[in-house]
């Protein structure tokens, strides 16, 4: 992005949704919106200003005026997805459920896509994505693929090869594959109505999830933050709320 860019306001502002939980810093243990700050760094590299939008009681009105004010929204990681949200019966490996966070974040996802504002769902957001249009989920991976290399825990992260589906999106974005870093125990089952696949890793675990069509919608099971040598997934959010933006204002 040039500095006249810059100088002009056309950096887009993004929305970032965050977790609401128990969390310690220095003396005090308290209830806390938060979110790790290399998220925020994705987007201001890529270009955008980051903004952070926490749970909170979900009321039209509240989500509508939130919405007036970016360009673009990423619904990030997290636990979860309460299993009552798309029909199911929790599996005991499920988290406790955070409904304020998945009713506030389902809202987002589905008053964005009204407006056709561009959205990215990273890990958890691509599960929102998924449930906000119908579409379930696998609660419990290595019941599927017999393994835990998906999410081996204690917060480190493993290495999986995705493979994009040619002509999608996110192959413009990222090419035929990527090393993606992942940290999920669930993944998405039946798709959404309206979403299409847009990459597998090596054992058809679906790994990205996208709209077809001009409307920025894409959603990847990874987590593209922990790699910010490789600014391509954020620079797409980036640039299609700048598109946004620019075609609002005129």
């Amino acid at each position: 992005m040039s500095g006249s860019e810059r100088e002009t306001g056309l950096r887009p502002v993004v929305g970032l949704t965050t977790y609401l939980q128990q969390a310690q810093t220095g003396v005090w243990d308290v209830h806390a919106s938060f979110l790790p700050g290399i998220y925020i760094e994705g987007v201001t590299l890529a270009g955008g200003i980051a903004i952070l939008l926490p749970p909170q009681p979900v009321d039209a009105g509240i989500v509508e005026r939130i919405l007036d004010g970016v360009d673009g929204l990423i619904v990030t990681g997290g636990r979860d997805v309460d299993p009552s949200a798309y029909g199911h019966d929790a599996h005991p490996a499920t988290d406790l459920p955070d409904r304020v966070r998945d009713a506030w974040e389902l809202a987002l996802v589905a008053a964005a896509l009204r407006r056709h504002l561009p959205v990215l769902g990273i890990c958890r957001g691509a599960q929102v994505l998924n449930v906000a249009l119908g579409g379930t989920l696998h609660q419990h991976l290595p019941d599927v693929v017999g393994h835990t290399r998906h999410q081996q825990g204690n917060a480190v992260f493993t290495t999986s090869t995705i493979r994009t589906v040619a002509g999608s999106r996110l192959a413009g974005l990222i090419g035929e594959s990527t090393d993606a870093q992942c940290y999920h125990h669930q993944a998405i089952d039946r798709l959404g109505d309206g979403l299409m696949i847009s990459a597998f890793d090596g054992e058809g675990v679906i790994e990205a999830v996208e709209a077809p069509g001009d409307d920025f919608v894409l959603a990847v099971q990874w987590h593209p933050e922990e790699t910010l040598d490789d600014l391509r997934v954020f620079a797409g959010l980036v640039e299609a709320a700048r598109a946004y933006t620019t075609e609002r204002v005129n």
